[in-house]
């Protein structure tokens, strides 16, 4: 599977947005050093981490391949793309699938700063994506 293809909804929870985090920040990398990584940032074990990865690859988020005794893995799915399924799922939940009642609940509950409100009103104005 490669980015181009994934064809689900992805909702990831905390842990395993960490996980895939590191693939996207390394590209193919093994157990041993995401599990080295999120050691240094979570505190998780390796076991942990082999089970997050597993459950990760059976979902089709990531891919392994062996590469002599250890399994190497990659994302499948782009940041990207985890994003837009993930708020997508969120708006379609909460929201009745309408966006702009995700965009009236920011600003009403000021959720965006106004600074960043003011740079998002002149994006629009000139057309360009946020």
């Amino acid at each position: 599977m490669t980015t181009q293809d994934l064809d689900h909804d992805v909702a990831l929870s905390d842990l395993q947005i960490a996980v895939v985090r590191v693939l996207w920040q390394r590209g193919e990398t093994s157990v041993a050093d995401v599990a080295k990584v999120l050691a240094e940032e979570r505190g998780l074990k390796h076991t942990t981490v082999a089970t997050l990865l597993t459950r990760l690859e059976k979902r089709g988020v990531v891919a392994q391949r062996r590469e002599g005794r250890q399994l190497m893995y990659r994302a499948c799915a782009s940041e990207s793309q985890v994003r837009r399924s993930m708020v997508g799922g969120l708006i379609g939940i909460l929201f009745g699938g309408d966006s702009r009642e995700l965009v009236a609940h920011l600003l009403r509950e000021s959720e965006i700063d106004p600074g960043d409100l003011e740079r998002l009103r002149k994006r629009l104005q000139k057309g360009e994506a946020p």
